[in-house]
């Protein structure tokens, strides 16, 4: 057993005591202490220690980085402070402190349970006074704070309660001792082959992903000048997090409808299907930032890890890289080498361009797209080189010319920022992400779909990965397939459901009742009323679909969607000339401004043809085809199409559609 300061350390017994009272930690943080302890005063390099602590896995130095830091805290080092352990700038680490062997029976002091009496996140008495408010909300909650390595500490155990022994009949000593060593052997081989089993069933499945939500953290000094803060670092940190294969974390859009809000712990986890969740808040005061931050374990109702980052407000980078690694290092998650290297590059972009990115992220959040171009261009305008102000431009430009009738410029635009993201950070899969959306949109979902197989390649739990991969999918006609990576985009991560229209290809197979299963409950997103009205629709429920089509018009007149179900509610009520007059005053738009996706422009096909005016349908069918829109399938057996086939010209367009439908099955579908 080793003795240093005010610290006993007993390898054989996996303890480390400070003071008589258990220190928790992690089993490989503990491992990396008895490595260092026992080469005191001497330089250990950070291969040596590599090989030593993790001597099966071939892992980076970020790991080691990460456990570093959580035993300086376990020892009480403050920041900037070597008590204990001495960095060996590009070299390693030695181990300073005096140290004395002694026997393992000697000095060891009973720990009788009690906790540590040090904050086990390291926080400084300073810290944790500042952190205050943050903890009494944490108190209030009923929550436990806890090191993530109390997961695995055994419960305490009371003494059995004693009883006066029954009586029972004496057997002879003889078949006493047979029948005890019959169930002693009994026992062992039971024993034996549970151990066997566990063990060959945990090397055959993998640990499940920890699924993580970072919700937007809380301005506490209700300062409307910073309040973007609350979500923008938020998203910078979900950015930060998403490269880590070993978790499964909710995206941003996801958790923005918490901004503002006290979360109940244990209902927001329920609803984002999530078992750990990260809060905070922040609170600014002229040039001083100060992010509190606590990570709860959701199903033990205990505190993994929580904080104190005390910045400039000019380095506000430094809040997602603290929190991150705090993160990872809580979960006990390993990270590969080429997570590890995206975890350590970050790239460089001046305080103020960083600021105005961060005003863009969230003007975006709140559906602003005009004032986020400006305020994302001003951040570029000052520092062009950062590759997340790219994508998010990029992704800005997107939506306002796919519903604010932006025009094709604004396309332009999108595609070149998306490059420009990935030309300047190839790793970089958000704008993989968001370009393959764009290039689906725009008719060129042969594109797509490598980029988005290279982005599930690098990270299979990308649930937004897996939705696009189904839209560009659907864009070709491989409807099954389409089904399938929507459902398992769902399944990933269920709030897709909230936030996505639904899974379209189950109303192009003619599937309505999983199509209406797919869909989110009505509520007041324009978007998704218009899809419930459409079901509606097909279903041949006339007064009900033509209600809620009003309705999704009510809540935003200037959508494509809600004017083509407009029109459609128009024709229920027998009055196909006023729907007619909207449907030529949308086409004229989309032609004029050059914007609508094809398979948006297809709706307005079928809108004319329910209303009568085939020549229209016809020709926006074909327009539809050949801009990048063309399952087949659908084609040959949407009911809402009848009244064009009889058309000439029709067949061919049809035949064109089957090539195209083809040749894209012949690429992408999996053997």
């Amino acid at each position: 057993m080793y003795k240093f300061g005010c610290f006993q350390l007993d390898p054989s017994e996996h303890q480390l005591l400070r003071d008589g009272r258990t220190v928790a930690l992690t089993p490989k943080t503990f491992d990396l202490l008895v490595f260092l302890v026992s080469h005191q005063g001497r330089l250990v390099t950070k291969d040596q220690i590599l090989a030593a602590v993790w001597p099966e896995s071939f892992v980076e130095e970020g790991n080691l980085t990460v456990s570093v830091s959580a035993l300086r805290k376990a020892l009480g080092e403050r920041p900037g402070e070597q008590q204990f352990i001495d960095t060996v700038p590009k070299k390693g680490y030695r181990f300073t402190a005096p140290v004395t062997e002694v026997e393992s029976s000697v000095g060891l002091e009973p720990a009788n349970g009690a906790r540590s009496s040090a904050d086990p996140s390291g926080l400084t008495p300073v810290q944790e006074q500042r952190g205050k408010a943050e903890l009494s909300r944490a108190e209030a909650t009923g929550l436990k704070t806890e090191h993530p390595s109390d997961v695995n500490s055994p419960p305490e155990v009371s003494e059995p309660e004693r009883h006066p022994p029954l009586e029972t009949a004496k057997a002879p000593a003889s078949d006493t001792r047979q029948v005890v060593v019959a169930s002693i052997l009994m026992v062992a081989a039971i024993a034996a082959f549970v151990v066997l089993y566990r063990a060959r069933h945990a090397a055959a499945t993998p640990a499940a992903p920890r699924r993580l939500a970072v919700l937007p953290f809380q301005n506490l000094a209700h300062d409307p000048a910073s309040d973007f803060l609350g979500f923008s670092l938020a998203d910078a940190i979900i950015n930060r997090l998403a490269y880590v294969n070993a978790l499964t974390i909710r995206p941003s859009y996801a958790v923005q409808k918490y901004r503002g809000e006290i979360p109940d712990i244990q209902q927001v986890a329920r609803s984002l299907s999530v078992d750990a969740l990260l809060t905070g808040s922040f609170i600014r005061e002229g040039d001083n930032l100060r992010v509190s931050y606590q990570l709860v374990d959701v199903a033990g109702n205990r505190i993994l890890r929580q904080g104190t980052v005390d910045v400039k407000y000019q380095n506000l980078l430094a809040v997602q890289d603290d929190v991150s690694a705090q993160v990872i290092s809580a979960l006990a998650l390993t990270l590969s080498p080429a997570e590890a290297e995206n975890l350590r590059t970050q790239q460089a972009i001046s305080p103020l361009a960083y600021g105005y990115y961060l005003r863009g992220v969230d003007l975006y959040s709140r559906g602003d797209f005009p004032l986020a171009i400006k305020m994302l261009e001003k951040s570029i305008e000052i520092y062009p080189d950062y590759a997340l102000t790219w994508a998010h431009l990029g992704r800005a430009y997107t939506a306002s010319a796919s519903f604010n009738f932006g025009g094709a410029e604004l396309y332009s635009k999108a595609q070149g920022a998306y490059e420009r993201a990935m030309l300047l950070q190839p790793t970089l899969t958000l704008a993989r992400i968001y370009m393959a959306n764009l290039l689906t949109d725009t008719g060129k979902a042969r594109q797509a779909v490598p980029l988005l197989r290279e982005a599930l390649r690098t990270n299979p739990n990308l649930a937004e990965a897996h939705w696009e991969l189904g839209y560009a999918y659907r864009y070709g006609g491989m409807l099954s397939e389409s089904v399938g990576e929507c459902k398992r985009a769902r399944e990933l991560d269920p709030s897709v459901k909230l936030t996505s229209s639904a899974i379209n290809a189950y109303l192009y197979l003619g599937d309505y009742d999983s199509f209406l299963r797919s869909l989110p409950a009505a509520n007041d997103s324009a978007y998704i009323e218009f899809y419930w009205g459409f079901a509606l629709y097909h279903m041949h429920q006339w007064e009900k679909a033509a209600a809620t089509l009003d309705h999704a018009y009510e809540l935003d007149s200037a959508m494509l969607q809600t004017q083509v179900g407009k029109a459609l509610s128009y024709h229920i009520r027998h009055d196909d000339q006023n729907g007619l007059k909207l449907l030529n005053a949308a086409e004229t738009k989309i032609k004029q401004r050059a914007v609508g996706d094809p398979e948006a422009a297809y709706k307005l096909a079928q809108a004319y043809a329910e209303l009568g005016d085939t020549p229209s349908a016809l020709e926006i069918f074909r327009h539809s085809v050949e801009n990048g829109f063309f399952p087949y399938a659908y084609f040959v057996n949407d009911p809402l199409m009848n009244n064009v086939r009889p058309q000439p010209g029709f067949q061919s367009a049809l035949e064109v559609a089957r090539e195209r439908s083809d040749s894209f099955r012949s690429l992408f579908q999996v053997q």
